[in-house]
């Protein structure tokens, strides 16, 4: 399996500080974050609710950036963008695609940590 993130295993560890109980702990916490992130985002996608997208985007962008999940923050900010010029259009659903696609493969190379 090709990781996309190869340095997050390190990050992890580094804030464990070598702790393998806190390490699988937070890795736990970063797994249940993409999927409240991706279900969440697609309930808010299928309801048309903005606010909703908007919420689940602050509450883990935090935890993107400190484990360097870069490609999904700019996606993320595409959709934003998107979202507030022109709302649930066609250019949106294109960018749903990539982001899920985006998405799915952070959650295996999570998964594949725990």
């Amino acid at each position: 399996m090709i990781r996309l993130y190869p340095e997050l295993n390190q990050k992890i560890l580094e804030i464990a500080e070598g702790d393998e109980e806190f390490k699988l702990e937070l890795t736990n916490a970063i797994y249940q974050g993409l999927i409240e992130l991706k279900e969440v985002y697609s309930e808010g996608v299928e309801q048309q609710d903005i606010v909703k997208i908007q919420q689940i985007r602050h509450k883990v962008k935090p935890t993107l950036a400190m484990f360097e999940f870069e490609n999904l923050i700019v996606e993320m900010q595409k959709g934003k963008e998107i979202l507030e010029s022109d709302g649930f259009t066609k250019e949106f659903s294109e960018h749903l695609v990539v982001f899920n696609q985006m998405l799915t493969a952070a959650i295996a190379d999570v998964k594949s940590l725990l």
